[in-house]
């Protein structure tokens, strides 16, 4: 079904940037490269040229000051309630979108994916208008098939396919992975959705999901600390590229 589409939306970016990081402390405002992690997401949001507004959601005073400095803005904070390790995101967006004026359209940036580009976010949202789609997500071939992958039994003596293959001639776990169907997984860096589709469905992905598919680093996201190395030795090795930061350092008052 293709649903009608403002001529010229407008579409905002989102950026969630709670402080209650867990398998990282304080990872969205953690430096890397003399930088908070936050500021290159906001970096390539704002080059993009995009987004009539980059804005911040966060819990915390702290963060909220980092954002500005770096050229999000923060018209509000977001309740702690809604800031917990386990908060679905449709709750902090649907309070982000009841104080936001109107729009069409909004991307979620989460700063855990800082080799996103301008570029990036720019062939995204061209792929978004081209689509008919409640929104859009970022995805990658998985390098791991769903097919060959296992649930061991209690007791460890037995296991069963995690996808059932019974009425298949040969079982995928016997085929060779290029025999396969593709198969992609979501990664973090990337979503947009249209503002409508989260009021008619409640839900913040709509009904019908698009792919969106990230090249190279695009996709990669910090959220361990061993990813933390990797990332600075593939940008040591000039492998990836942190969007260029304008903004002089942040320097907190303290």
């Amino acid at each position: 079904m293709v649903r009608s589409r403002p001529t010229r939306p407008t579409v905002i970016g989102l950026v969630p940037a709670r402080a209650g990081s867990q398998r990282i402390k304080g990872k969205n405002v953690r430096p890397l490269l003399g930088h908070p992690l936050i500021a290159y997401t906001i970096a390539s949001a704002v080059e993009s040229g995009v987004f009539s507004q980059v804005i911040v959601s966060t819990d915390s005073t702290e963060y909220a000051a980092v954002a500005r400095h770096y050229g999000a803005d923060v018209p509000f904070l977001r309740p702690s309630e809604l800031a917990g390790p386990t908060s679905p995101d449709i709750d902090w967006i649907r309070h982000a979108l009841s104080r936001i004026r109107a729009i069409d359209a909004f991307a979620i940036l989460r700063p855990t994916s800082p080799f996103r580009s301008a570029g990036t976010l720019g062939r995204a949202w061209e792929r978004f208008l081209g689509i008919d789609c409640d929104s859009m997500r970022a995805v990658e071939r998985v390098r791991q098939h769903p097919g060959k992958m296992w649930v061991v039994a209690a007791g460890g003596e037995s296991m069963h396919p995690l996808l059932d293959q019974a009425n298949l001639p040969l079982p995928w776990h016997s085929q060779q992975t290029q025999a396969l169907q593709p198969v992609h997984v979501q990664n973090s860096s990337l979503e947009i959705v249209w503002a409508e589709a989260v009021a008619r469905t409640g839900k913040h992905a709509g009904d019908i999901v698009g792919p969106f598919l990230t090249e190279g680093v695009e996709g990669f996201s910090l959220d361990y600390e061993d990813e933390w190395t990797t990332a600075q030795n593939l940008i040591a090795a000039g492998k990836a590229v942190l969007p260029a930061v304008r903004a002089e350092p942040f320097r907190s008052a303290d």
